[in-house]
């Protein structure tokens, strides 16, 4: 077995020098695995079904449907020729069933991808459907999908997003207790606590005074890291808190590296829940006032003008704990962000006029998930939920452009798809089904816009790219809305369709500035008509670990690097963008020395003698764009996409003053969410002094023009 796998490293570590040494590696591995499933009896689709049931891994109905369509789905299964190396190991290390005792596979890839269509699928039509997108790589389900789905607990959801709890002990504790039984079944968190008293509150019960929310979070801390997202993946959580809030300095300074530990915290991330009033003040250079959410209850379920109505009123009455200059906290943010990635900068206002679930008063976003691209309401007695799946836009390209026929009908199955899902899954707590049968939310995105540019040679930034990028989106949400009324009309509206904005004839594009097709029209009236099966649709996940899968570039970022080393679970990978190798291998510039310059480069072709100038525009990588592209990107197609997107930003070596520039523009484009910040080094902001801050906000803010960011 060793011989084995040394044949196979030894074929991956070509991909340096030719990237189809990959793919070689890739069927190495592939005969590997058809030898160890073999092991344990497995050579068909029925074999595997049968050794995984027996091996008390598979449910009862998948066991008995594939038994019932044995010869039928056999024939079926295609072969494994289209896997890079590193995402068929991904495969292997992290998604095939395994013995429970011998620990070897049950199940080759394809058994995998045919398993969970079946686990899905109400005939062997729609398993054979979806097992050949899969199969193709042109639509991925997210991972607790493809982990769970027709095993014996199918829980099949990728997000759970909870209200703050109750500001009592009771109802932090319950709080405490729903996210570890969600964290245990492979539930990315999302949690509010905006309702949670600020330090020094009176505790009227004892007339002492409360610690605050660092506490708890250091407790909810310990429970993330505790709970092993069933062996495979860690416990993973994001709090979100109001820019209000009396304890929102202290939350910033959680994941600070120096400073008391007993007010650390390791595991969780943190992300900023921020009004526009906040940002306006920002602008204008006006002080800020902070509340105890004890004293001011009404602030967490308010929005727009209602909640800017309320905020002036509670400092007019005097009921602030103290205040600040706007800018002094926003430049504390920004700090955040350079120095950890985290405190995501995601706003409130924006997320909750466009949603299609705020058209009543109290229906109420309060936060966003764990990758900032779910946005849906909450309440203490329903958790947010939302099932996950992306398209692979690299799978629908020809050489003329994108087939958008076909683009269209690979929406029309994974909408079905993603929509069955709510139906068929597993809820680990009654707060999260009831939320997700009521409003059966999907969150169809998108991954491969990268390999798509690179292939139709669109830099990253220029005006066609923007285009596309926009009109790919548009035709997304088509597809998406048709589809779902089409199963509104066999099946039934969401019972919460009344409640939404959809009812009311306002679409999610109605909310911007772009131009309605008679497409659209169309499609409003006959939502007047049938109604809408799913109350949200589109959402632009981050993709990491299924665009490993399906061999393309994640969601919507651009490259990070054109030669870089990944490292994961499973070791160490060597990644080479296999465009730009195709394009000097045609001009005979993929030497040994190219190769080297580029490593020297940390991926860079920028500066490397010999390359053509329009290789160079093509193939810059995410640290080389202006930022002010990504978010223009991102803003343009934010009409057709009506939940977010998981934006991530990237500065090599960020400042106060281009972050500043960079989030409040993103924040005017009208973003609902940011994700992660990426730097390169270690920044040393943590050493600026307060003015120096201030006056970095300052100059940022009066000045965007010289702003590098978005430049």
């Amino acid at each position: 077995m060793s011989d084995r796998w040394a044949l196979i490293e030894a074929a991956a570590a070509g991909v340096i020098t030719d990237p189809e040494n990959s793919k070689r590696a890739a069927r190495l591995l592939g005969e590997l695995i058809a030898d160890e499933a073999e092991a344990e009896g497995v050579r068909t689709f029925a074999d595997s079904i049968a050794a995984s049931h027996r091996a008390g891994l598979i449910q009862d109905r998948l066991a008995d449907f594939v038994a019932a369509h044995a010869d039928k789905l056999n024939e079926l299964i295609g072969g494994d020729d289209r896997f890079e190396y590193f995402g068929l190991r991904t495969v292997y290390d992290r998604y095939l069933l395994r013995h429970p005792g011998t620990r070897r596979v049950l199940e080759r890839p394809q058994h995998f991808f045919l398993r969970v269509a079946c686990g899905l699928a109400e005939t062997v039509a729609d398993a054979d459907e979806l097992y050949r997108l899969m199969a193709g790589f042109a639509y991925l389900p997210s991972s607790p999908t493809l982990f769970n789905s027709g095993a014996r607990r199918p829980q099949l959801s990728s997000c759970f997003l909870l209200d703050s709890p109750r500001d009592d002990l009771d109802g932090i504790y319950e709080r405490y207790a729903q996210i570890a039984r969600l964290s245990k079944y492979a539930g990315g968190i999302g949690v509010s606590w905006s309702r949670v008293r600020s330090r020094g509150s009176l505790i009227r019960g004892t007339n002492g005074h409360a610690n605050g929310i660092v506490p708890w979070l250091r407790t909810l801390d310990a429970s993330v890291a505790a709970v092993n997202q069933g062996g495979r993946r860690k416990g993973a959580a994001c709090v979100y808190l109001e820019t209000w809030h009396a304890d929102i300095e202290e939350f910033l300074e959680l994941r600070d590296n120096t400073g008391e530990d007993a007010r650390r915290t390791h595991n969780l991330n943190l992300a900023n829940w921020v009004p526009d009033e906040f940002m306006r003040r920002v602008e204008a250079d006006q002080d800020w006032s902070l509340f105890d959410p004890k004293e001011v209850p009404e602030l967490t379920d308010l929005y727009g003008s209602a909640f800017d109505t309320a905020y002036r009123a509670a400092e007019a009455a005097g009921r602030r704990v103290r205040q600040l200059p706007a800018r002094t906290l926003y430049g504390r943010m920004m700090r955040t962000l350079a120095q950890t990635g985290n405190g995501w900068m995601t706003f409130k206002d924006a997320a909750n006029r466009a949603s299609n679930q705020t058209a009543l008063p109290g229906n109420v976003i309060h936060l966003s998930n764990l990758c900032t691209e779910i946005l849906e309401v909450t309440t203490d007695r329903e958790t947010a939920v939302c099932n996950l799946g992306s398209v692979n836009l690299a799978e629908h390209l020809t050489p003329d452009g994108v087939d958008l026929d076909r683009l269209r009908a690979t929406v029309r199955t994974a909408v079905r798809v993603l929509d069955r899902t709510i139906d068929l899954g597993f809820y680990p707590t009654p707060e999260a089904e009831a939320a997700n049968r009521k409003w059966r939310p999907i969150g169809l995105g998108v991954m491969g816009l990268a390999d798509v540019f690179f292939a139709l040679r669109l830099p990253f930034d220029s005006p066609e790219a923007a285009a596309l990028s926009t009109r790919l989106a548009e035709e997304i949400a088509l597809a998406a809305y048709a589809t779902s009324a089409d199963l509104a009309e066999e099946r039934g509206a969401h019972p919460a369709y009344a409640d939404t904005r959809a009812a009311r004839g306002v679409l999610h594009p109605d909310h911007f500035d772009v131009p309605r097709s008679a497409e659209w029209e169309r499609l409003r009236a006959r939502i007047a008509e049938t109604g809408l099966r799913n109350s949200l649709l589109v959402a632009i996940a981050p993709t990491a670990t299924i665009a490993s899968i399906a061999g393309c570039y994640e969601c919507i970022e651009p490259q990070v690097s054109n030669i870089f080393k990944r490292e994961t679970l499973s070791g160490e990978f060597l990644q080479v963008n296999r465009y730009l190798v195709r394009d000097l291998a045609a001009r005979g510039l993929w030497t040994q020395a190219t190769r080297d310059a580029i490593k020297r480069a940390d991926g860079s072709v920028q500066d490397i003698p010999g390359l053509p100038a329009d290789l160079k525009v093509l193939y810059r990588t995410a640290w080389e764009l202006p930022q002010k592209a990504l978010i223009d990107l991102a803003a343009a197609r934010q009409p057709y996409i009506d939940q977010s997107q998981s934006l991530n930003l990237f500065m090599a070596a960020p400042t106060i003053g281009k972050l500043s520039s960079m989030y409040a523009y993103a924040w005017k484009s009208g973003l609902k969410t940011t994700y992660y910040l990426r730097s390169r080094p270690a920044t040393r902001i943590a050493q600026t002094t307060v003015a120096a801050v201030e006056t970095a906000v300052a100059c940022s803010l009066e000045n965007p023009e010289t702003c590098e960011a978005c430049q």
